[in-house]
């Protein structure tokens, strides 16, 4: 993936959390002087509230913002008077805010509010589709101190003894209880000695020498075999919407940029968005 294309993810991520606050009722809630704070800029202070002050009851939250809103309304006035909207820097900051608030409200209608279940679906159905398979073991195992100990396990099993009552009796791991029961893992999960033993077993058996790791000395056996089943659509949906609504972000920015030239006078900063914009 380009490096613009991570920054792509990382703006629809940031964007997607933008806070719009929905306006019921635009009740009147304070005033300061001749200037009125309606529930419209109290939610909005809200929405936009220091994050340190995010923990706070929700009653405090308003408080907050309600007090946030205040300050402004009488340092703006006075800023107002002093003529500080005629300020250049004061223009060119709002232009750049304007600009960005629409960038954010095209975002959301075009891209947020345009993605469907059913894209995010069909995404995920094909991430899936994509995947490698990847074999999964499940297995048991009775960890002992010594490679004899380890021995004296396989003989008794080697005669009909159960694995799990000889788990439940002879090992030293915490999850003796449950049998030595590990679940299912994939390559990557355990430490090499027991992994490379494990997924060379067949279903059903157990391993009839010791196996060595630096935990000690284990007697394995494989309960089942299997290619790992895919993560769930419901535990990965948000994610796959994230890349569905990067698609149609970077879509709507490539229409753009094709319908509009875009021209970088200096020359090291032209250079640096070339290598940004670079495809894979």
């Amino acid at each position: 993936m380009s490096r613009y294309h991570k920054l792509a993810l990382a703006a629809c991520v940031a964007l997607v959390g933008l806070k719009v606050p929905a306006f019921a009722e635009d009740a009147l809630v304070a005033k300061v002087g001749n200037l009125e704070i309606r529930q419209s800029e109290l939610d909005i202070a809200l929405a936009n509230l220091d994050p340190q002050l995010s923990q706070l009851p929700d009653e405090q939250k308003k408080v907050a913002a309600l007090s946030s809103a205040i300050d402004v309304k009488l340092l703006a006035g006075n800023a107002t008077a002093e003529g500080l909207k005629d300020d250049p820097a004061y223009q060119q900051r709002m232009q750049f805010i304007a600009e960005r608030e629409l960038h954010n409200l095209y975002f959301k209608k075009h891209v947020v509010d345009a993605v469907t279940d059913d894209e995010v679906k069909a995404r995920y159905e094909k991430e899936i589709a994509a995947l490698p398979k990847q074999e999964e073991v499940r297995a048991r195992h009775i960890l002992v101190k010594t490679e004899d100990e380890a021995k004296a396990v396989i003989a008794e099993l080697d005669k009909g003894k159960d694995f799990v009552e000889l788990a439940k009796e002879k090992s030293t791991d915490p999850n003796k209880s449950e049998g030595g029961d590990l679940g299912y893992f994939t390559k990557g999960r355990m430490v090499p000695e027991f992994e490379q033993a494990a997924f060379a077993m067949e279903k059903g058996t157990y391993s009839k020498t010791p196996v060595k790791t630096q935990f000690g000395f284990h007697v394995i056996k494989v309960e089942d075999k299997r290619d790992a089943p895919p993560p769930a659509y419901e535990d990965v949906a948000q994610q796959v919407r994230q890349l569905v609504m990067r698609d149609k972000y970077l879509e709507l920015i490539a229409k753009a940029k094709a319908d509009q030239k875009v021209e970088i006078v200096d020359e090291t900063l032209r250079k640096g968005y070339e290598d940004v914009n670079k495809q894979p």
